[in-house]
């Protein structure tokens, strides 16, 4: 069921661009919303990019999941490679 409203909330951007060029045929988007928009998707892609490199674990490094020891949960941490 989640998936159908993830899939749902992704098609609705699309949806509402469709139903308003089926409203509205003559009418262009303004250079501006363009504008706006193509920005939108560069700081997007630029975050996304930072977030990928700030978040990455060093090089030499392996990830040790989360695991129960003792009565207490440890949570997950890179170690170095042995």
């Amino acid at each position: 069921m989640a998936y159908l409203i993830e899939a749902l909330l992704f098609l609705l951007p699309f949806a509402a661009y469709g139903l308003w060029r089926r409203m509205n045929p003559s009418a262009q988007p303004s250079t501006i919303l363009l504008a706006l928009g193509a920005i939108g998707v560069a700081l997007m892609l630029a975050g996304a990019f930072w977030y990928g490199l700030s978040r990455s674990m060093p090089r030499g490094t392996v990830y040790v999941p989360a695991h129960i020891e003792g009565e207490r949960v440890e949570p997950g941490h890179a170690e170095p490679r042995r």
